[in-house]
């Protein structure tokens, strides 16, 4: 699919989406939490799909509700009804490192597959970790898929953090579901901690065993008994400051409008787009129905995008409206994203005028300068997508870009919201948007 965008102003009100870091950790614990989970504004992006076609294939029960989901799960150890049992992930990063040592709760085989540039990503960390836990597994040379056959048996462990706090998150569940007693999990180097502070949280709120956090380098279960997480659940999906920071950056480059059902009490990393904001000189205004956009000069700023890396698609479409240069840290992140988005980046903005220079872990945006509307690729990259939109809002002449559809993996109803706001935007071959 195409999608054509006209210079635009926006105005009005903008809901947020739902958050998939959010929704998929609710599919998770659901999953994990024997009895029945009521989860509230649940997510239909790609991704969000992609876990709730995994914890049905391994025995939970899902119905819509009223626009709520109801999930009925008979909790671990899971009894697939044959082996090898194949689950997909489609091409949710979050979905296999979750969710492999969950599978890993059955003594049934289960093959972990998936789509587009997930089977490229490394994945060999489970292959040095879920042996020591007495996981038998086989991969395919650290990439998909993935062949793995539980029980998993909870021990001390120490694991490498600095690729991703996905892998965390994903043993963390499964000690909890597994009844861990008296072990702890070391940490090295943890990466976007924000996440496992989300991840904690959804567990305790579907009642799950919640290790106690040591500093982020440890994490230790006690030893009394806890079962996981019997009975009743209900969980509110949060609204998604990843895919709201595009609709933030849209209002200060092209608007006069309020995005609503972001919460300011959020644990999510990519809250930390409000930071930027601020610090660009952006017209912005926190108020109690929602935050207030409008446009304003801005100026070249210095943010560390470490713990947050899936803010820099965003962050380089506002750096391109800032005068001077804004100079970004944590690039090193983004190299094993749905695209190397740190030159993905790079080589799409420069189509639109925009300079950007990359030197190890910094990147250095060259801002102020009017962008030139041009044909631009997603890559398959949901967020360099909806970046090149943002972006092209405020450019001098139509951009289009290739490859549009790619925001389904994470905001499906991207470029409806921008239209409703106000923006000009044409979309050719066929996309169905969910209501």
């Amino acid at each position: 699919m195409k999608s054509t965008i006209q210079p635009s102003a926006l105005r009005g009100r903008q809901q947020a989406p739902a958050s998939k870091s959010s929704m998929q950790r609710a599919c998770a614990a659901a999953l994990v939490a024997r009895g029945t989970s009521l989860i509230h504004n649940p997510g239909h992006s790609n991704d969000d799909r992609a876990a709730l076609g995994i914890i049905q294939a391994l025995g939970a029960s899902v119905e819509t509700q009223d626009g709520r989901l109801l999930v009925k799960s008979p909790g671990v150890p899971f009894h697939p009804g044959h082996s090898p049992l194949e689950v997909s992930c489609g091409e949710s990063g979050l979905g296999v490192r979750m969710f492999t040592p969950l599978v890993a709760l059955s003594d049934a085989e289960i093959l972990l597959k998936g789509e587009g540039s997930l089977v490229s990503r490394p994945m060999d960390f489970f292959d040095s970790v879920l042996p020591r836990l007495g996981v038998t597994i086989r991969s395919n040379q650290g990439r998909l898929p993935l062949s793995v056959r539980g029980m998993l048996q909870p021990a001390d462990i120490e694991i490498d953090g600095s690729l991703s706090s996905q892998f965390l998150t994903g043993l963390l569940l499964a000690y909890a579901a597994a009844d861990a007693r008296g072990v702890c999990i070391r940490v090295r180097n943890l990466k976007s901690r924000p996440y496992i502070d989300l991840t904690l949280d959804v567990m305790r709120r579907f009642g799950l065993k919640v290790p106690e956090n040591q500093g982020y380098e440890r994490f230790c279960f006690d030893a009394a008994p806890h079962p996981a997480g019997e009975g009743r659940h209900e969980y509110t999906v949060e609204g998604d400051w990843s895919g709201g920071a595009f609709l933030l950056v849209a209002g200060v480059l092209a608007g006069d409008m309020t995005v609503h059902g972001l919460d300011m009490g959020s644990t999510q990393a990519d809250k930390a787009i409000v930071e930027a904001l601020m610090a660009a000189g952006a017209g912005i205004a926190i108020e109690a129905k929602g935050i207030r956009l409008h446009r304003a000069p801005m100026k070249g700023f210095t943010f560390d995008a470490t713990d947050c890396p899936d803010l820099f698609p965003p962050l380089v479409a506002l750096a391109a409206y800032c005068q001077g240069d804004t100079v970004l840290r944590g690039a090193e992140r983004l190299t094993h994203k749905e695209s190397n988005r740190a030159l993905t980046l790079q080589e799409e903005f420069r189509k639109l005028g925009l300079p950007i220079e990359l030197a190890g872990d910094t990147m250095v945006v060259h801002g102020g300068h009017p962008l030139r509307g041009a044909a631009v690729h997603s890559r398959h990259d949901h967020r360099i997508a909806m970046a090149c939109a943002v972006a092209a809002l405020g450019a001098q002449g139509e951009t289009v870009i290739e490859q549009a559809e790619a925001v389904s993996k994470s905001y499906p109803d991207f470029y409806r919201d921008l239209q409703q706001a106000g923006a000009s935007i044409s979309l050719t071959n066929s996309f169905v948007f969910h209501e």
